[in-house]
């Protein structure tokens, strides 16, 4: 099959585009493969569950202001485990509990100081 002169260069400037226009828009355009879209929904449904049960673990935690105090003294690295042995995440399933006492316990602290 004869291709004529003229239809070489379009043929390599389309291929060449294409090309260009995959590499700007993975660069700057915001272009994502289909398992950083699933990271990216995990970490943010994960943030929100931690942003939803917050707020309920620092009112338990209002109920008891004693073990405020107590969570005061203990280092940035301990709050989690006071919160978590104090019981105010208990509602919170075991995959997020963690991540939930360790905002609560700087909120509580935050906002006595």
């Amino acid at each position: 099959m004869n291709i004529p002169e003229g239809t070489k260069p379009a043929i390599w400037g389309a291929i060449g585009g294409a090309i260009v226009a995959i590499v700007i828009g993975f660069s700057w355009g915001g272009w994502v493969t289909g398992g950083k879209a699933s990271q990216m929904q995990t970490s943010s449904a994960e943030s929100a569950i931690v942003q939803a049960f917050t707020p309920l673990c620092v009112v338990k935690a209002e109920q008891e202001p004693e073990q405020i105090a107590l969570l005061k003294e203990e280092s940035s690295y301990q709050r989690d485990e006071f919160v978590i042995e104090a019981g105010w995440v208990n509602n919170v399933s075991e995959k997020y509990r963690s991540e939930v006492a360790d905002a609560c316990g700087d909120s509580i602290v935050e906002g006595m100081e």
